[in-house]
């Protein structure tokens, strides 16, 4: 069975257009596990191998 590929073009005016509210519209339609998932795998990509998050700046916020 052979697939067909179709281009897609969207063209939006840069002066009018939200971003923002369209990657919110998209984080808030996945489920928390797959969020979890995009979260853990950015960080990932910048660690070394066996190299460990520094979490000492978002540890000395004070909570309210």
């Amino acid at each position: 069975m052979r697939r067909k590929i179709a281009m897609v073009f969207n063209q939006t005016n840069l002066k009018n257009h939200n971003q923002s509210l369209e990657d919110f519209s998209f984080w808030q339609s996945k489920t928390p596990q797959e969020r979890l998932a995009a979260v853990t795998f950015l960080v990932n990509q910048n660690l070394k191998p066996f190299q460990r998050m520094d979490k000492t700046i978002s540890s000395q916020k004070k909570m309210k």
